[in-house]
């Protein structure tokens, strides 16, 4: 929930330059800001419940935003965060995302765009908070339920997704007649213009780790399938 009737960002960073510059250009742009200078006063902050989004640095003193992000997704699955990281090798990416990031924004990166993923990733938590039903996966039981972000599915009973994870399942069933391209998922599941010149691997790193949390052998997916050249596809019953 908002602190203010504005939208609420924390930002936890402990480059003084960059925490005060983007404070400034963030109350500019209309938001409510709150900073911390470490990973243990962010933490205390960010699973306080208090903010729209968290925008967590990677590298910060006492606790990493990946520790944050981990500690807030134990115990908000729908919390938005966004990543900050000067550390951009798959490994890293791939490790913040499987913590729950909905997003990453690699350092030095464009004041423009960094705005860009924040409303991206703000306009996506308003519409996941609109839908409330349950998806079925296979004629034998298998079910999302995109409401309470769980799911019985062939990986396993009980899985547990974000809310970004579920998104992107709820828009994939929704067209399921089709492979959906990666630029559409992009559009209408993360908010991005279309035609923007982002260089981002998030597609294709939450199909990888949707898939371990849906099919019962990840490196032959039947459920989540690649259609080369066209997309991905999620048919159902």
């Amino acid at each position: 929930m908002a602190i203010t009737d504005k939208l609420s960002i924390l930002v936890v960073e402990d480059e003084e330059a960059i925490r005060t510059g983007l404070a400034d250009v963030l109350v500019y742009h209309g938001y409510a800001v709150e900073t911390a200078d470490n990973g243990a006063e962010g933490l205390t902050l960010a699973c306080s419940g208090r903010f729209d989004l968290l925008l967590l640095d990677v590298m910060l003193p006492e606790r990493s935003g990946f520790d944050i992000c981990e500690a807030v997704r134990e115990r908000d699955a729908a919390q938005p965060i966004i990543l900050l990281t000067a550390r951009v090798s798959d490994e890293d990416i791939v490790h913040g995302l499987r913590l729950g990031a909905d997003d990453y924004v690699a350092k030095p990166f464009s004041i423009e765009q960094l705005l860009l993923r924040i409303a991206a990733v703000l306009r996506r938590s308003d519409a996941g908070r609109s839908a409330a039903r349950t998806i079925a996966l296979t004629d034998d039981g298998h079910y999302l339920d995109t409401d309470n972000l769980c799911g019985d599915t062939p990986a396993g009973k009980d899985q547990r997704f974000t809310r970004r994870e579920m998104a992107l399942l709820s828009y994939l069933h929704a067209h399921r007649e089709r492979p959906v391209p990666r630029e559409e998922l992009l559009s209408k599941v993360w908010g991005y213009e279309r035609g923007l010149a982002l260089e981002t691997r998030t597609v294709d790193i939450h199909i990888a780790k949707l898939r371990r949390k849906l099919e019962a052998d990840p490196r032959s997916p039947v459920l989540l399938t690649t259609i080369r050249g066209a997309g991905y596809r999620l048919p159902g019953p």
